[in-house]
């Protein structure tokens, strides 16, 4: 589905996991502001059907301002480097019908990566993982999630016990900086597929997704991505 292969670059030095991106965001990947006008234009749009956002008859919050973020991935020899700025109007973890495994029923976000990348359609076969994060500050025993496959099952669900995360809430709305890192296997030149899924029940039920480089649990729809050196930052121009 994509032409586009994302470049995630070399951290020369560990981030600390605190919450706090400004030590790493500028030598991370990241593709601008991601919100649902964006997404609605994207190859991966499903019409609404799941990539949508929902209004529960009593918001008065724009489709923008509902939810919008700007997501970071970066690496080095033993993780994957995750990040998300995120202005969302409402935080809702209440799921009136909990599971552990539901965390799409509650804000979040999911990286799904498939490790290798192959050329095999799948839903959560070997090599899949699916990275979530509910962004409750209280960090419960669900908060950081793994789903992934092996050679015989799909939908192994539990805890992502080796993963490291921090959330810092910001102002008195839902506004949030997600920062994660997760164990993988990496070396320079490893390809890999990510695709993001970022989940806003607002109050009620299923509620709202955006889906970002990539079409649901399908691994083939994920966007291909590549382990790469060091980026050197944006700089602006000096007068």
């Amino acid at each position: 589905m994509q032409a586009l292969t994302i470049l995630i670059p070399l951290l020369t030095s560990p981030a600390v996991i605190d919450g706090d991106l400004g030590e790493w965001k500028s030598r991370a990947f990241t593709d601008g502001v991601w919100d649902i006008h964006r997404v609605a234009q994207s190859p991966w749009y499903d019409g609404g059907k799941r990539n949508r956002l929902t209004n529960h008859g009593n918001e008065k919050a724009s489709p923008e301002d509902d939810l919008s973020a700007r997501y970071y991935m970066a690496w080095d020899s033993k993780y994957l480097y995750l990040g998300a700025e995120v202005k969302d109007n409402v935080n809702d973890v209440a799921d009136p019908a909990h599971e552990d495994k539901r965390w799409y029923f509650k804000d979040a976000i999911c990286w799904f990566v498939e490790t290798p990348r192959d050329a095999k359609a799948e839903s959560f076969g070997e090599g899949d993982n699916a990275f979530c994060f509910v962004i409750d500050p209280k960090k419960p025993k669900y908060g950081a999630w793994w789903r992934h496959g092996d050679a015989t099952h799909k939908y192994i669900e539990e805890p992502l016990k080796q993963a490291q995360y921090a959330i810092k809430m910001h102002g008195h709305g839902g506004d949030f900086t997600l920062e994660a890192r997760v164990e993988l296997p990496n070396v320079m030149g490893a390809e890999y597929s990510v695709e993001v899924v970022h989940t806003d029940p607002d109050g009620g039920g299923y509620g709202g997704h955006l889906m970002i480089w990539g079409n649901g649990d399908d691994d083939s729809t994920w966007t291909p991505m590549r382990l790469v050196g060091p980026k050197t930052p944006v700089a602006r121009m000096v007068e």
